[in-house]
């Protein structure tokens, strides 16, 4: 089972090649329908991807850098035109208004490095940077904290698994437990912050 995952991870990332990994980055970066795409461990296994000659690494990190800057700016300009009226939509499956407002109160605690924190963060990284447009946040300082957390999270993910791969021996057969490992990090901290605030409540 744990092999059929693996080869099914794989197969796809190498089915829809560069322009297919850009493509995820980029909507998970700023587009609503980003929310159920999975940006770190699809990253990471194009890191590792890249490590077998599937990719070449340094094509693949600078253009998932670029993709998940593009995708930040779009939801900002996003945010910027629609403003509070995003707040009034009604749910859908792509929508839901409590992840909006998380994403608001993360941005109220941390002020501009949430842009950085936020990359870290599944869903919370595809809304932050619509609400910083909401929000109306300066334009460079969201761009500079843009570039930080595209370069630290695109960079830094792919190359993670780029070099996993080749220091580590068939690596591969621990790929799907390194990738549940990351996914279940990368959760933490949300869930963590539901539970503090459940108690605080």
């Amino acid at each position: 089972m744990e092999n059929l995952l693996n080869l099914d991870l794989k197969a796809i990332i190498e089915a829809v090649g560069y322009l297919g990994v850009f493509a995820m980055v980029f909507a998970e970066s700023g587009l609503l329908i980003g929310i159920v795409l999975p940006g770190d461990s699809l990253l990471f296994t194009a890191g590792f991807l890249a490590s077998a000659g599937v990719f070449n690494i340094f094509f693949l990190s600078l253009g998932s850098f670029l993709a998940a800057v593009l995708g930040d700016n779009v939801g900002y300009s996003f945010g910027r035109r629609i403003g509070p009226r995003i707040f009034n939509q009604e749910d859908s499956f792509w929508f839901h208004k409590n992840h909006l407002l998380k994403a608001e109160n993360f941005y109220r605690k941390h002020g501009g490095k949430a842009v950085v924190l936020a990359r870290f963060l599944p869903i919370v990284r595809t809304f932050a940077p619509i609400v910083a447009g909401v929000g109306k946040m300066n334009y460079q300082t969201f761009l500079f904290y843009n570039l930080i957390g595209g370069f630290l999270w695109a960079v830094g993910v792919t190359v993670s698994g780029y070099f996993l791969g080749r220091l580590i021996p068939d690596v591969d057969k621990y790929l799907l437990p390194i990738l549940l490992s990351i996914i279940i990090i990368s959760l933490l901290p949300t869930v963590v912050h539901l539970l503090s605030s459940k108690f605080k409540n």
